[in-house]
């Protein structure tokens, strides 16, 4: 089942087209940007023009173009989070039935999937099967490709040194045949030592006219038919912000739920000593990815509080709102810049306070 079409990026695809025609692009890069642009789906793209055996590639007609659609090509290996492996020294071949058992699962949906929980990692069991895969030879193509989404997820544990210098190895002087794709929400929080290897683009949140034609794609509207999200079209550009990802992942764990109604609670109350109780406890208990969540349940948490203000004809409320909507979004900024969530937290429910109480 072929995943869906990439929307949006036109600036960035004609950029490095020519450089995948001509052969002379970077083998080592990174895409960083907002949570939920469509980072993942840009290097596939990239990953499927890399592999197709076209003159005027991506032609998604070749056998190379219709596995990567598929998700099926044996020389395209995409890595993303997942749950910590249960053995310290998991087979290669572990790692790779869960991996592939996750990507047949996002195939099924299209290639849509929510984010990962902030538990899951790409830890140093998937770091070794990585490096394993790159010193192969191609199976089918003329080259591999490694799409490794969410690279600063890579999670220190015992063992992590020898795995993290081998995968630097392989960003430095990668084998001939071999490209790798790396992307990133947070990329203050890669280590130096990797910025340092990769070419760097900056991928921007699509504008609304690439949004309007990812949410009637038949496969999304599917997807978003079943989500809890705001029905009317400028009420969802409103809640995406130009990250399509966040739609899909409507469906915000309950944990993230609950602590975002704390944090609204918190500051609709105006208790100081509150708001700094809850503003520690973000520093000190929770993942990056974890405080992301709580992130994108205010975002629709506060869509709702606009909502029923509009409708009770609640001016304060409705445009407190709003405000509090453009500060939760700074907040994913600062935390895309690998800002301390402490440091966010005491400023978000600051300002949350002045805006709502």
């Amino acid at each position: 089942m072929a995943i869906i079409p990439l929307y949006g990026h036109e600036v960035i695809r004609e950029r490095l087209l020519p450089r995948i025609v001509a052969g002379t692009l970077p083998q080592s890069l990174l895409l960083h940007g907002p949570a939920g642009v469509g980072k993942q789906r840009l290097a596939l793209w990239i990953a499927q023009s890399l592999l197709c055996a076209s003159d005027a590639p991506p032609c998604g007609k070749c056998r190379e173009c219709r596995y990567a659609q598929d998700l099926t090509h044996p020389d395209l290996t995409w890595i993303f989070p997942r749950p910590r492996p249960k053995g310290s020294d998991s087979d290669p071949e572990d790692i790779a039935e869960d991996l592939q058992d996750e990507i047949a699962k996002r195939a099924g949906r299209h290639g849509l999937y929510a984010v990962p929980a902030g538990t899951e990692g790409i830890y140093v069991a998937t770091v070794r099967f990585l490096v394993r895969q790159a010193s192969r030879t191609p199976a089918l193509a003329r080259r591999k490709v490694f799409v490794v989404g969410d690279t600063d997820r890579m999670a220190q544990q015992e063992g992590a040194e020898v795995a993290a210098n081998a995968f630097l190895k392989l960003l430095e002087e990668p084998p001939a045949d071999t490209w790798v794709i790396a992307t990133t929400s947070a990329v203050g929080s890669l280590l130096p030592t990797i910025r340092s290897r990769v070419v760097s683009v900056r991928v921007p949140r699509l504008d609304d006219s690439a949004m309007q034609a990812f949410m009637a794609d038949p496969a999304v509207v599917e997807a978003l038919g079943k989500a809890d999200l705001p029905a009317g079209e400028r009420e969802r550009l409103l809640l995406a912000q130009g990250a399509p990802g966040v739609l899909l992942s409507s469906t915000v764990r309950k944990s993230a739920v609950d602590d975002a109604r704390r944090f609204i609670d918190a500051a609709t109350s105006g208790n100081r000593a509150e708001l700094l109780k809850l503003a520690f406890v973000q520093g000190h208990s929770g993942a990056r990815g974890a405080f992301s969540d709580i992130l994108d349940a205010l975002t629709l948490a506060l869509y709702d509080r606009m909502k029923v203000g509009t409708q009770r004809a609640d001016a304060a409320v409705s445009s407190g709102a709003s405000r509090a909507i453009d500060l939760v979004e700074e907040a994913k900024r600062l935390a895309d810049a690998n800002v301390s969530p402490l440091l966010i937290s005491a400023r978000l429910l600051t300002d949350l306070s002045r805006v709502l109480h």
